[in-house]
């Protein structure tokens, strides 16, 4: 199975978005409540829908950018988020994306790539980040029956990947999970050393 633009799109087109909760998930916006500084440059990788994207858009934030392989999402979204201007919406491959964010938002996109990836991601998202910068959001801490996408994983792999990367300010089971992952997730917040 080949995980790129082709194969997201055809399942965006085909409405087969299972990992799509229709709203912000609650871990998400409980993190977003508590930020007051609007002016933090976010990145949201694998945007989907972007639900969470939204709720950035609706609470202020300014300088968010959104990056998905698939246009579909994109086409969706962008008129949701009417004053942010067109270069916030990046149709593109996350591990070719270029920038400097003080905030990486993590919501179902480690789980759609090739678990292969995952070294790759982790220092991807070092490389993103600004000194002091966080990836946060939630992953899920369950190893599914079925082949993915979704791909699951523990918390113990995950750990691997990150450790030589980041500092872990959190790195254990949501407890506010939405209903149908609650059990399943688990909440992050990784930082890169230097500031």
């Amino acid at each position: 199975m080949k995980l790129d633009e082709t194969f997201w799109s055809e399942r965006y087109r085909q409405q087969q978005t299972g990992w799509d909760a229709g709203a912000v998930t609650t871990p998400i916006k409980t993190y977003i409540d508590q930020l007051s500084d609007k002016s933090l440059r976010i990145l949201v990788p694998g945007c989907g829908y972007g639900h969470e994207v939204r709720y950035l858009h609706d609470k202020g934030f300014t300088q968010v950018q959104v990056i998905d392989i698939s246009p579909e999402p994109l086409a969706a979204l962008r008129p949701q988020c009417p004053t942010w201007p067109d270069t916030a919406f990046v149709h593109g491959d996350f591990f070719a994306h270029q920038g400097a964010y003080d905030l990486i938002l993590e919501q179902t996109f480690f789980c759609a790539l090739d678990p292969a990836q995952r070294p790759d991601y982790a220092r991807k998202m070092h490389d993103l980040l600004v000194p002091g910068g966080k990836l946060v959001g939630v992953l899920f801490n369950v190893e599914f029956d079925k082949q993915g996408p979704p791909f699951g994983g523990t918390a113990a792999e995950y750990e691997e990947y990150f450790r030589d990367l980041f500092r872990f300010k959190i790195f254990e089971p949501c407890y506010n999970s939405i209903k149908p992952r609650a059990g399943n997730e688990m909440f992050i917040m990784l930082e890169k050393p230097g500031k």
